[in-house]
């Protein structure tokens, strides 16, 4: 049975392993699922916002809103990496649209980023969306790659996180907007 994309929403916010196994199948879901990723990844630069203190210019939000895409984009593709070819089980089936239809789903709590902009909710808003984000992307890995273990999951996750993190500080720090006018 084919859902709408705002049960999809529910569902994968839920983390419903259901819903996953669902757009994981659906190959019309990817625009669903790209659309997801591109509108949280420009939730956390309106988020973003909180950190600069000042009114948000263009630039900043477009800078940040790049970051948070392409640090998606890099967990994504060392979670394919390391769940594909370092943690396969013998069951596992990697099929790249088949993963990043679900891992664009996953991306589903970042949406909440945008609450960032308001006065003191941006740490809360970013924590609860990072760990909500890699909980339901822990679901979305163990059905796309047919996992038995959520350990295994959890594992491909979190070596996935390390490393897009580190690549979004490092383009942060890079291309950032500066900070020099915080006390």
């Amino acid at each position: 049975m084919r859902t709408t994309f705002f049960h999809r929403l529910v569902g994968a916010a839920a983390l419903d392993a259901a819903t996953y196994e669902e757009v994981e199948a659906d190959r019309s879901a990817t625009p669903q699922a790209l659309a997801i990723v591109v509108f949280s990844s420009l939730a956390a630069g309106i988020g973003a916002k909180g950190i600069s203190g000042g009114p948000a210019t263009l630039t900043f939000f477009a800078g940040a809103s790049v970051i948070a895409l392409l640090a998606w984009a890099t967990w994504a593709l060392v979670m394919f990496e390391v769940g594909g070819r370092i943690l396969p089980t013998k069951d596992t089936r990697v099929d790249v649209g088949e993963l990043l239809r679900t891992l664009g789903f996953a991306a589903t709590p970042g949406l909440i980023q945008v609450f960032g902009v308001l006065p003191g909710v941006m740490v809360p808003a970013f924590a609860l969306a990072i760990v909500w984000t890699i909980a339901a992307t822990v679901v979305a890995v163990r059905q796309a790659l047919d996992y038995t273990s959520t350990a295994r999951a959890i594992a491909v996750c979190v070596l996935g996180w390390v490393v897009s993190l580190s690549f979004a500080i490092v383009m942060g720090l890079l291309f950032g907007p500066t900070l020099s006018g915080l006390p």
